[in-house]
C-alpha cells in the first residue's frame, strides 16, 4: 500500500515504525526539523519535513495517488483540514486523529460527513475503552472492542449450575442484537446453529453492546445475584481519566478521581455525575491510605507520566486493592508489565500508541478483508461491501450465506451494532464475521461480487 502519515509525534512515530517492518510505501510528514531527522535515520521511508496541512506538500508526498491517508498530528485543524484536502486531492481512504472532545461532538456536528473522512478515532477515547473494559467485564476471559467501542466480544465459560445448561441457543432467548458467535469445546471451536445445545465449560464468544452483555456474561456462569457496585478510583483526572470516568459513570459504579489541579477538580465535579471529585496528590501513600483506597475494587492510574502510573498502581495494591490497572504511553513497556501481571501485581497495563496502532492496522491491508483475531476453528474478519456489490439493498435474511459463517457487527457511518435479519445492507458497510477457514474464501466472494 502507498501511505502517507501526517505527523511524527507520538502516535504517528509508532505507527511509522511499525509500517516500517512490513512492505509498504511510507512518506512521513512532519513540520518539526530535529524531529524529522531523527525519524529519519531509522525509518526506511521518504520523510519530508514540511505543513502537512498545504496542498503543494500534500501533492509532493503523492496524496494524489496514495491508498490510506493518516492524520495523526495533535491538531485538530491541520488535521481535519490536511485529511479533506488529501481527499480533494485524490487519496482512497482518510483516517484523522481528533480530540476526544471533537468526537464526543459529532451528534451536533458531523466531522466525519463535512471534511469527506473516512474515519475519525481519538487515541484518548480509544485507550479509554481499553482501560473501561477491564472494570466492566471482570469476569469475562476475554474482552475486546470491535466497532468503535458499541459492540464488544467477550468470551465466557459455561458454569455448571448455569441455567443454560442443556438448553439449544435458539431456547436462550437472549437480548436483541446480542449473538454467540462461537462455541470452543475441549479446544475446538466451531460456528454454532441454533439447535446447537450447551454444556458445562463450553468456551462462548458473544457479540452485543456492552451493557446487554453484562447480563449475559452472569447467565452464563450461572450467577444470578447482583453484583455489588464496583468501587473504582481513578488517579488523574486528565482527558483519560474523564474519558474513562464517563463510559463508567452510568454503570454500577462508584467513582473516585484524585486530581491534582484544583481548576480541573472544579470543572470534573460540575461535569460528571455519580463521581467524588478528590483534590490531592494521588502519588501520596498517605493520601492514598487516608482516602481507604485499599478497599477499592479498581485502581485506574491514567496520568500522563508512567512512572507515577505504575509506582501509585503499585501502592495501591500493597494497600490492598484488588485489581490495578495502568496507561503506560510507552507500547514496549506496557507489554513487559501486561506479561508480568502476576510478579507486579498490575492486571494490565494499556498504551495509547498500542490502541491506535491496532485500530490503525484495519486499514493497512492489500487484501479485500482483514483478520482481526483468531481462534480455535474460526477467524473474525473484517471487510467493507463494495460500491456496487449485488448484496447491496438486499436484507440479511434474503442472502445464502456460506455454512461455516455468521455476521457479528456491523458498521455504517458512525453508527455500529449486531446486524439483525431484517438489516438491509448498504454500500460502504463495514462487515464484522466470524468464519471457519472452509468458509472464508465463499464468504468475502459473496460480500464481494455477491
Amino acid at each position: 500500500m502507498n501511505i502517507i502519515i501526517l505527523g511524527a509525534g507520538e502516535i504517528g512515530r509508532h505507527m511509522a515504525l511499525s509500517l516500517s517492518i512490513d512492505d509498504h510505501s511510507t512518506v512521513v510528514i512532519e513540520q518539526d526539523d530535529s524531529v524529522a531527522r531523527d525519524l529519519e535515520e531509522q525509518l526506511d521511508a521518504r520523510v519530508i519535513c514540511a505543513d502537512g496541512a498545504s496542498a503543494e506538500v500534500l501533492i509532493e508526498a503523492g496524496a494524489a495517488g496514495c491508498d490510506l491517508f493518516l492524520a495523526l498530528t495533535s491538531s485538530n485543524t491541520i488535521n481535519l483540514v490536511a485529511s479533506k484536502v488529501a481527499k480533494t486531492l485524490g487519496a482512497k481512504k482518510t483516517i484523522c486523529r481528533v480530540h476526544p472532545g471533537v468526537q464526543r461532538e459529532q451528534w451536533i456536528f458531523d466531522y466525519r460527513r463535512e471534511f469527506e473522512i473516512d474515519h475519525i478515532f481519538s487515541s484518548e477515547n480509544l485507550a479509554a475503552i481499553e482501560l473501561a473494559k477491564f472494570i466492566r467485564n471482570p469476569n469475562s476471559v476475554l474482552v475486546e472492542e470491535i466497532a468503535r467501542g458499541r459492540v464488544e466480544l467477550q468470551q465466557v465459560s459455561v458454569g455448571v449450575a448455569a441455567d443454560v445448561v442443556g438448553k439449544t441457543l435458539r431456547e436462550l432467548e437472549l437480548p436483541a442484537r446480542v449473538r454467540v458467535g462461537l462455541v470452543i469445546r475441549d479446544g475446538v471451536g466451531r460456528i454454532p446453529k441454533a439447535d446447537d445445545v450447551l454444556a458445562p465449560g463450553d468456551l462462548l464468544t458473544l457479540f452485543g453492546e456492552p451493557r446487554k452483555l453484562e447480563s449475559v456474561v452472569v447467565r452464563m456462569r450461572g450467577k444470578t445475584a447482583k453484583d455489588k457496585p464496583k468501587r473504582v478510583v481513578l488517579f488523574g483526572g486528565g482527558e483519560y481519566g474523564y474519558s474513562v470516568a464517563q463510559m463508567l459513570q452510568d454503570w454500577n459504579c462508584r467513582l473516585r478521581i484524585f486530581e491534582q489541579d484544583p481548576d480541573r477538580c472544579e470543572w470534573l465535579t460540575s461535569t460528571l455525575e455519580n463521581t467524588t471529585v478528590i483534590n490531592a496528590d494521588g502519588t501520596s501513600i498517605t493520601e492514598l491510605r487516608e482516602e481507604q483506597v485499599g478497599e477499592a475494587d479498581f485502581f485506574v492510574a491514567t496520568t500522563g507520566s508512567d512512572e507515577d502510573n505504575v509506582m501509585t498502581c503499585l501502592q495501591a495494591k500493597s494497600l490492598g486493592t484488588e485489581s490495578c490497572i495502568t496507561l503506560v504511553h510507552r507500547a514496549d513497556y506496557a507489554d513487559v508489565i501486561s506479561q508480568n501481571h502476576g510478579t507486579l501485581g498490575i492486571r494490565a497495563a494499556v498504551s495509547p500508541r498500542e490502541a491506535t496502532r491496532r485500530e490503525l492496522m484495519r486499514f493497512v491491508t492489500s487484501d479485500r478483508f482483514h483478520t482481526m483475531k483468531r481462534f480455535p476453528g474460526a477467524e473474525l474478519i473484517e471487510l467493507a461491501v463494495p460500491e456496487g456489490s449485488p448484496i447491496v439493498g438486499k436484507m440479511i435474511r434474503e442472502l445464502n450465506w456460506p455454512q461455516g459463517c455468521g455476521l457479528v457487527a456491523r458498521v455504517h457511518d458512525i453508527h455500529a451494532e449486531v446486524p439483525s435479519a431484517d438489516d438491509v445492507l448498504e454500500d460502504g458497510d463495514n462487515l464484522f464475521a466470524l468464519v471457519e477457514p472452509d468458509a472464508k474464501k465463499a464468504f468475502v466472494k459473496l460480500v464481494i461480487k455477491g
